[in-house]
């Protein structure tokens, strides 16, 4: 019997049942092979045991590594790539090191760079999803994160002509989509009838590049203009995910029920928590300065007297009584 496991990941938005592609992926696969999951779609990756998402609760400790929870789900006999022969492993690595190349980089430029997404989309959603006051600082740290993605794959000076490397990365994305186009052709997924792990990477890609509602869609339409690979994204979330097509934003007013509710009042708690510490903190402040406890003043070396006494003084005054 296969161990207990729990998988932390991001909540669901654009009609998918989660946002980030790393934690598609893992959905996806789980999903494709059959694997036990209890799934947590949170919204504070500070939630998740790892302090990051996705993350995977085992009996034996938490995985953070997308890779190394797919390991760890074939070790345990949940093997999408079971069924495949040697030359289609060996297609499943060269198209995955292309994906990672030239579909990637350009997918982080549409949702994290260009500043019209961004703003209008991606930073939309996560500021009224992460809850307070997490929003106002995750989001920037997440986009920094995704930029040093692109750095590691375009190099350092990759902001010395941002122009000329978003027309390289659109050439290089778009003759991605039309490789997988051709891959495909008009088989229902990459081998054939049944999934494989590469079919979940591609799809955790590809699946919010389709669903969003992007202000600034050039790349998306030339994934519009592939049939094949619409229809892919299609089958997989009807298929796979026919109850799962992006859950509705926490801070929505809905009724709480389950989990969700418990999770809610979580969220709630700690709000309170920081306001309350926050109130109370002025508070102090404000009567330490109307009390006289402490003052602010400059020194005036021609008059010499009485003066008021300062916190670290009324301290050492309390010590000495």
């Amino acid at each position: 019997m296969a161990a207990p496991m729990e998988l932390y990941c991001w909540a669901g938005g654009w009609g998918l049942p989660t946002v980030d592609p790393d934690c598609l992926t893992v959905l996806t696969y789980a999903r494709f092979t059959g694997a036990p999951l209890k799934v947590h779609k949170i919204t504070n990756p500070w939630r998740s045991p790892s302090g990051s998402l996705p993350a995977l609760k085992t009996s034996d400790g938490v995985i953070s590594d997308t890779q190394e929870i797919i390991t760890h789900f074939r070790k345990q006999q949940f093997n999408a790539d079971y069924d495949l022969s040697a030359l289609q492993g060996a297609d499943t690595l060269a198209f995955l090191s292309l994906v990672h190349r030239k579909l990637l980089p350009m997918l982080i430029h549409t949702f994290w760079v260009d500043a019209k997404n961004y703003v209008e989309h991606t930073r939309k959603w996560y500021a009224e999803a992460i809850p307070f006051p997490l929003n106002f600082f995750l989001p920037s740290r997440m986009q920094k994160r995704q930029l040093e993605r692109l750095q590691t794959v375009c190099g350092e000076n990759w902001q010395d002509d941002e122009e000329q490397l978003e027309k390289q990365l659109y050439r290089d994305g778009c003759e991605c989509l039309t490789l997988l186009s051709q891959r495909l052709g008009r088989k229902k997924f990459f081998f054939g009838d049944s999934p494989a792990s590469l079919d979940a990477s591609v799809f955790s890609l590809l699946a919010g590049l389709f669903n969003a509602k992007l202000p600034n869609g050039k790349f998306q339409q030339h994934l519009n203009s592939l049939p094949n690979l619409c229809n892919f994204c299609t089958s997989i979330l009807s298929l796979y995910f026919p109850w799962d097509g992006g859950d509705p934003l926490p801070n929505l007013h809905k009724a709480p029920s389950g989990d969700a509710g418990e999770a809610e009042g979580e969220t709630h708690k700690r709000r309170n928590q920081f306001l309350s510490v926050l109130v109370a903190l002025v508070a102090m402040v404000g009567y330490a300065f109307l009390s006289g406890i402490v003052s602010i003043q400059k020194e005036t070396p021609h008059h010499a007297g009485p003066h008021a006494i300062t916190l670290d003084e009324a301290e050492e005054e309390e010590e000495e009584e």
